[in-house]
């Protein structure tokens, strides 16, 4: 499976690879600095190994900039083994550092120096903004540096011909979300995943005690912390610098609160941004919230600062693919670079890692600041970027009802049922489904228990306060099944017509896709099916048509990447050990293969990449081959489908029998573990703004049609809704077919099968790599037609 071509990449590519991008005679730097956040050892770890891949020396550089301009100890090459063990550890194992020495010029000739020393051209630094302009300073100043080092005898002529560029790529780490031109920074995710478990466990106390908890957050000079986390527990107040509340809000908020105890909330949760501002620019403190509560409401009312508890712990698996993923492309842009080459960072938009000139996005994270500081804050809200813009507005449709008679009715009714295995997130998906049909006017109604619910009609109409603090909770709280509607649709569509359903969101996995396959089929005998349908796609699989992500699938991740960790931990201290771990999935190999990248796998076996004996031998040999090192524990993951006749229990005895005398095997079957727990804050999140612009959608479509009385008849009028690469797409099911492989339940193209060459290069194999042609940088905010898929 590992040595040979995968049967997704073209041949031969990984000899235009190498012949293109050999690394031979370059050395790279790898820096972290300023604030830590989790995921940076994962991105040292894969520009550590994707150097040596390519050949290159690669070197750490201790305790950030200060380390630089020090040198001596504090730059050290690294080995294959020095990353090994650090994917899932938080922090950064080079260290960070503030470091004053850097920003003069007799500290960057101190730097220059020690690195040219040692060869050192291409320099990769992990961090924020500061960070990164101090690297773009230092690249423009190089060739000056070194020319007044040559006149002062510190290096050769020759050095300073040979070295005479340096070339510099940036990746952000940081815990904020706070640089412009990237959806996601190292770091967001699991920070994110540090506020929701405290946010989670708070409101179960708050809940017991009547209580109002006020939580501050990070984020100095952003909100985005305090935001996603607000949308994500479905908070009643958040405070943000970019957007603050306006004049009044005091009086507004205490009325928002007390309503909400009238309708029998028994707590109120509100997010402060550490960072958050009045009007006026004034601060806005935790302290004086609770004393607001307190003394208008006489409620019971608690502060909690989270502080760095939000750096800390292990990351996300989110995190780790995403830093995994920017560490290879930063090396192969440096490989890619040429002495005309500006500074550029290594960002994510959408789905897609895509390369930026570094000083217009530090520009650009500046001017956010600017607007704020000018009491601008409608420009400071644009510059953050769309993703910014809609996780705002979505946040304010869901937390403030209009009064009704503030609400014009449409007179439609939008069923909402799920369909499916249950997925985390699903619950939160209906909550942003009813809520945003409220506010557009519409009577929202809830099927219980799927399709075979809906023909028997247990269908209620669902309000307001119905679906309060459900982002929170596992599972499908309406209830779900696997079975189709085909042998009920004259029951289904009696049902629609005794209800009067004029719209149908269906959130589910790929039962739900053939679901609304068949719907589509039964317009013509059926009229009441002539009405707008659209799907969210939610399964922990990962395999609907017409999306690269589903709700479910990221807490599934996690679990399986948390359960490798404690696997792998097991193992420290004892003899060497291999572990045989087999995900769900289906046929669809997602979770094996991402969960493989993330937990640092040395091998994934799925479906998708047919795999014989003589690979099973290999990835033993291989093996034996580690277990030489100091690396002495080995993780294979299978997908559950991935062969028929090579099972778990097989792949288990085979390894047990050729590692005899070197290692020895456990296997571990995951199962029902990966389908259940609290939603991740992605899924919640992700669940969330999703469900609420397929509500959007559906309403668009209804006044399009209001008052003609007209039918759907056309095919677009049956969509699913999913991210495609950077844009958010509606597709009609009926195109989506020729993408299926309905036999094995997955889409013929996936887009995660590109990311397996990456799991393999960092376990040390060898395997054709399509490089990205994008070595072009592109500009930093396409303002495009297309919808975007901020993630």
């Amino acid at each position: 499976m590992d040595d040979h071509d995968s049967p997704q990449t073209p041949k031969g590519s990984f000899r235009k690879f190498l012949e293109h991008l050999s690394g031979a005679g370059k050395a790279i730097g790898v820096l972290t600095s300023g604030g830590d956040a989790q995921g940076m050892n994962a991105a040292v770890r894969a520009v550590v190994r994707m150097g040596i891949y390519v050949g290159a020396k690669v070197y750490f550089i201790y305790e950030g900039y200060q380390g630089m301009v020090d040198g001596g100890s504090n730059i050290v090459e690294a080995n294959w083994e020095s990353v090994s063990s650090i994917l899932q550890v938080g922090g950064t194992i080079i260290g960070s550092a503030r470091c004053r020495d850097f920003r003069t010029r007799e500290g960057r000739l101190k730097a220059a120096c020690n690195l040219v020393q040692l060869g050192i051209t291409s320099l990769c630094v992990i961090g924020g903004d500061g960070s990164l302009t101090g690297a773009h300073i230092f690249q423009t100043e190089w060739s000056g540096l070194l020319e007044e080092l040559a006149r002062d005898g510190k290096i050769s002529a020759e050095q300073v011909q040979k070295h005479g560029h340096l070339n510099v790529v940036g990746m952000v780490g940081s815990i904020d979300n706070d640089f412009c031109g990237t959806d996601m920074t190292i770091g967001t995710d699991s920070a994110l995943h540090r506020i929701i478990e405290v946010v989670d466990a708070i409101m179960t106390t708050a809940q017991s005690h009547q209580r109002t908890f006020v939580l501050e957050v990070m984020g100095r000079h952003c909100g985005y912390l305090a935001l996603v986390s607000a949308l994500a527990c479905g908070a009643d107040w958040v405070f943000l610098p970019e957007s603050p509340p306006e004049e009044g809000w005091q009086e507004n908020m205490c009325v928002k609160l007390s309503e909400n105890r009238a309708r029998k909330k028994r707590l109120n949760i509100i997010i402060v941004a550490e960072g958050a501002i009045d009007t006026q620019n004034k601060p806005i403190t935790s302290e004086q919230i609770k004393e607001l509560v307190v003394t208008q409401l006489g409620y019971d009312t608690r502060v909690t600062i989270l502080g760095h508890v939000q750096r800390g712990g292990t990351p996300s698996a989110f995190d780790r693919i995403l830093a995994s993923r920017m560490g290879v492309e930063a090396v192969v842009a440096l490989l890619q670079a040429t002495p005309e080459t500006p500074a550029c960072v290594v960002s994510l938009s959408g789905n897609q890692a895509v390369r930026l000139p570094l000083m217009e996005c530090v520009q650009m994270t500046q001017e956010v600041q600017k607007a704020m500081d000018e009491r601008r804050f409608k420009d400071a809200v644009q510059l953050r970027g769309r993703s910014f813009e809609n996780n705002l507005n979505t946040y304010k449709r869901l937390a403030i009802k209009l009064p009704d008679s503030e609400i014009p009715k449409s007179n439609c009714n939008v069923g909402v049922v799920n369909v499916g295995a249950p997925a985390a997130g699903m619950n939160a998906a209906v909550r942003a489904a009813v809520r945003v049909g409220i506010s557009e006017g519409h009577k929202m109604f809830a099927v219980y228990d799927g399709f075979e619910g809906f023909a028997k009609g247990q269908i209620k109409e669902i309000g307001w306060g119905d679906v309060g603090g459900w982002t929170g909770q596992g599972g499908s709280i309406l209830g779900t099944k696997r079975i189709l509607p085909g042998k009920y649709l004259e029951d289904i569509a009696a049902q629609m017509r005794t209800h009067g359903i004029s719209a149908l969101l269906i959130i589910g996995g790929f039962e739900a896709y053939l679901g609304l396959l068949e719907l589509l089929a039964a317009r013509q005998k059926h009229e009441e099916f002539c009405v707008p349908m659209v799907m969210v796609p939610a399964t922990v699989s990962n395999n609907v048509p017409g999306s690269d992500f589903s709700i479910g699938a990221d807490t599934a991740l996690n679990t399986i990447t948390d359960t490798c960790d404690r696997i792998k931990q097991s193992a420290s201290g004892t003899k060497r050990r291999v572990f045989i771990i087999e995900t769900m999935g289906g046929f669809c190999g997602y979770l094996a293969n991402m969960g493989g990248l993330a937990a640092g796998a040395d091998a994934a076996y799925i479906f998708e990449e047919p795999f014989d004996i003589r690979d099973l031998q290999s990835n033993v040999e291989h093996l034996t081959e580690k277990m030489k090192t100091s690396i002495q524990r080995g993780l294979v993951l299978r997908n559950e489908s991935c062969s028929e006749n090579y099972t778990t229990d097989f792949i288990y005895q085979l390894y047990s029998e050729e590692g005899k005398g070197v290692f020895d095997c456990r296997k571990n079957v995951l199962g029902h573990m990966q389908q259940g727990g609290a939603p991740s804050p992605f899924d919640r999140n992700f669940g969330t703004k999703i469900s609420a612009r397929a509500m959007q959608w559906i309403s668009s479509k209804l006044r399009e049609s209001a008052g003609k009385g007209k039918k759907f008849l056309s095919e677009d009028s049956v969509c699913v809704l999913g991210i495609s690469k950077r844009t958010l797409l509606f597709q009609p099911v009926a195109e989506l077919k020729k993408e299926t492989d309905f036999e094995h339940r997955i889409p013929k193209e996936q887009w995660w099968l590109k990311l397996r060459p990456l799991m393999k290069i960092l376990a040390k194999y060898k395997v054709s790599f399509e490089v990205s042609d994008a070595s072009q940088l592109e500009p930093v905010q396409p303002r495009g037609a297309e919808e975007p898929a901020a993630i």
